[in-house]
């Protein structure tokens, strides 16, 4: 494993797509945003939750700000209204361009609940290296090389 691997990353590469990375780009001001819809999975005795979040960055990848609708429960989920929040969270960011761009790892703290691109350690007897999760809901993983863009689902 090389050193990169034994470290956590200093900056990950996120490049857009047409899938979880379909809302990835800059402002008109250089920062750098991502746009996402995190989750807690359902699960006995608990419902799960939908969020709808834009993440904000300085023009060199420093977090900034993160901006979070909780949506509302998994089970009886209303597509139309969560779609509604996440088009105005958008349009609340001015003019932007999609595109890749190169982020911190970072976590938040909101509505009892931890968002971000939080970086996690290897397990003891895991030789994989370090992972970037985007949390809630581990729905986006990064690893080594941390400036590929790519991830895993």
């Amino acid at each position: 494993m090389s050193n990169a691997e034994h470290n956590p990353p200093d900056l990950i590469a996120i490049e857009h797509d047409d899938y979880h990375a379909s809302h990835v780009g800059r402002t008109a001001d250089g920062r750098q945003f991502f746009a996402t819809t995190p989750f807690i999975p359902a699960g006995p005795g608990h419902a799960g939750r939908e969020f709808v979040a834009v993440y904000l960055f300085d023009p060199h990848g420093g977090f900034l700000e993160a901006r979070i609708d909780d949506v509302g429960p998994r089970e009886g989920f209303d597509q139309r209204a969560a779609q509604r929040v996440f088009e105005r969270r958008i349009a609340d960011l001015g003019p932007i361009q999609f595109g890749r761009i190169e982020v911190r790892p970072f976590e938040v703290k909101r509505f009892d609940t931890i968002f971000g691109l939080i970086a996690r350690p290897p397990q003891e007897d895991d030789e994989g290296g370090w992972w970037v999760e985007a949390q809630p809901g581990n729905f986006m993983a990064f690893h080594h090389p941390w400036d590929s863009g790519e991830y895993d689902t």
